[in-house]
């Protein structure tokens, strides 16, 4: 079985002439680029640490005794 999570990066022009992106399905996960491409980049890495952060970065040995890791593939 294959399923997927889709989120969506929406982009704004700064002030400043940065671009910034940000995640609005998940709170808190912003970050900026000067090209549309790095600001992809960064907050894909935003993503991940606010992921990381609030669930580790590797699965705990004292999980419930019904769950099941998950692993989410970003993609072009």
């Amino acid at each position: 079985m294959s399923e997927s999570l889709r989120v969506t990066i929406v982009y704004e022009v700064g002030e400043d002439g940065w671009i910034i992106a940000s995640i609005p399905e998940v709170p808190g996960v912003h970050s900026q680029g000067r090209s549309r491409d790095e600001a992809r980049a960064n907050v894909i890495d935003a993503l991940r640490g606010m992921l990381e952060l609030r669930f580790g970065a590797h699965p705990s040995s004292e999980a419930a005794p019904d769950s099941e890791s998950l692993e989410l593939v970003i993609a072009a």
